[in-house]
């Protein structure tokens, strides 16, 4: 933010030398709705159970004109807003036993509109303007809850994580918004609406695009008086040059010779230039030598006055014995062609394997290039973790491990501390029946609960993923009880 009221001052300050600000103190209410596209195959019937969230916002404006008799204003702002929704859905009769869920994706900005306002009236200005707008992401909370037949499960997460992926938040949104109302003296008030350009946030399991829109009211009140913009300086010479920055106040100069005359433009203050009529260099008191690749070293003691070089090699570049693109004096391996990121010497090779650290997964034990550099994991393994993964069951409709479950994902977990170079990706996946988003929820539990398990044994969070994927990757049809008693299933799958 405080580089957001930096770059405020200097459009203000630049463009509105002659104008006079006024702050403002302002807030309102607001209806915050989502608008989301996605590839959903039912989401003409979910979309209805969405709803726009009622909110607040509240900060400050500045109102600055153009002119001293301008109707045109530049209305910057720092603004915080509560955008979001909540999402409502009722099964009558239950879906399963699900008879009611409900949600809801709460989050917090601080918003910087940049708007341009037309104001027209005298003692009741009506005013209409708009703009575009940055969003910064402040805050907010998830929560969700489901009804059965026999129990209230809820779930809240108010750290919301931002980034790029899956299930996060954008830092930044940004976007248009209009503002439409009245001003008396001091009092503005406001309709406003604002409308979200990119996506504020990426959703896990399918493809969409969330934006956010805002219809709100808002009051404020501008406090003291009008502060001037204006400040004068004396330059007696007319240069632009302040006097008190000025090496010769009462002559015309350029800022690079701090204020003083260069009659040849070549830098040098025609007091110190003996060459003032003809550009020349500080090395030869502003008078021209003859340099024709502009090294600073005359021709006449260049050893190489085509190419640009230094002082110390007589005028020529730096070598690079090794061709490189890095030259010898930071070059720490000058014989062998490297990377500069390697200060010149080329991407090492711990393990010798012939695969570079770069792309080495494992670059402590030797392995094949095909393996990304690591060891080919044994076909038995394979086969005992996939066999193990097929006895993997959980309590009906939950995600809770029944007992002989651990049994089999005890030796999951002797085999990996065996094989310490082995990651797992924990799918779950789940039957078509009953509601998509219940599924898709549930899936993402169960494949959580095997790698909490796991976790619990000793196994590194950072060899372990997981990921629900509801009813989208089934093994079959799904028709018959069998069928889809198989597509309820976790896989456990294997990589370096």
């Amino acid at each position: 933010m405080k580089k957001t009221g930096f770059l405020l001052l200097i459009i203000c300050s630049t463009f509105l030398s002659q104008a006079q600000i006024r702050v403002a103190i302002l807030a309102g209410g607001h209806q915050s709705t989502v608008i989301e596209e996605n590839d959903l195959p039912d989401w003409a019937t979910i979309k209805d159970s969405y709803s726009g969230r009622i909110g607040i916002h509240a900060g400050f404006s500045a109102d600055i004109p153009f002119s001293p008799k301008s109707k045109l204003f530049f209305q910057p702002g720092v603004i915080y807003y509560q955008k979001g929704r909540k999402f409502s859905q009722q099964f009558d009769p239950p879906a399963g036993d699900i008879t009611n869920i409900k949600s809801t994706q709460y989050i917090n900005y601080i918003d910087v509109p940049l708007n341009l306002v037309l104001k027209f009236g005298k003692k009741v200005k009506f005013i209409i303007g708009g703009g575009p707008y940055g969003s910064f992401f402040f805050n907010g909370k998830e929560t969700s809850q489901t009804n059965t037949l026999t129990s209230i499960t809820t779930s809240e997460n108010d750290d919301l994580a931002v980034g790029n992926k899956e299930g996060q938040y954008q830092v930044l949104n940004y976007g248009v918004n209009g503002i439409a109302g009245v001003e008396i003296g001091r009092v503005f008030i406001t309709a406003n609406y604002s409308r979200g350009l990119n996506d504020f946030y990426k959703p896990m399991g399918y493809t969409g695009s969330l934006k956010h829109q805002v219809i709100g009211g808002t009051i404020g009140i501008y406090l003291g008086k009008p502060v001037s913009l204006e400040k004068k300086i004396k330059d007696k010479d007319k240069d632009g040059i302040p006097d008190d920055k000025d090496a010769c106040p009462t002559e015309a100069g350029t800022a690079i010779t701090n204020g003083c005359p260069d009659k040849d433009s070549d830098g040098i203050p025609d007091k110190d230039d003996k060459c003032p009529d003809q550009a020349g260099i500080a090395k030869n008191n502003g008078c021209p030598v003859l340099d024709k690749d502009n090294d600073g070293i005359n021709d006449a003691e260049d050893k190489c006055p085509e190419t640009a070089g230094l002082a110390k090699y007589g005028g020529c570049p730096v070598p690079d014995t090794d061709k490189d693109g890095i030259n010898d004096e930071e070059d720490k391996c000058p014989n062998q062609a490297g990377l500069g990121r390697y200060e010149g010497c080329p991407i090492p090779d711990r393990d010798g394997d012939g695969v570079d650290d770069e792309k080495d997964k494992c670059p402590e034990e030797k392995g094949a290039n095909m393996n990304n550099g690591c060891p080919e994991i044994k076909k038995e393994i394979i086969e005992q973790v996939n066999y193990a993964a097929k006895r993997i069951q959980f309590q009906s409709s939950k995600a809770i491990l029944l007992p002989q479950s651990l049994k089999v994902l005890d030796e999951v977990a002797s085999i990996l501390e065996s094989n310490p170079g082995i990651i797992v990706f924990i799918e779950g996946h789940s039957s078509a029946d009953g509601n998509l988003a219940a599924n898709m929820k549930l899936s993402d539990d169960r494949a959580a609960s095997v790698k909490k398990y796991l976790l619990s044994k000793g196994i590194s969070e950072s060899r372990l993923t997981s990921k629900g994927f509801g009813p989208t990757q089934p093994l079959n049809s799904g028709r018959t009880i069998a069928e889809k008693t198989q597509n309820r299933r976790v896989e456990l799958k294997l990589s370096n």
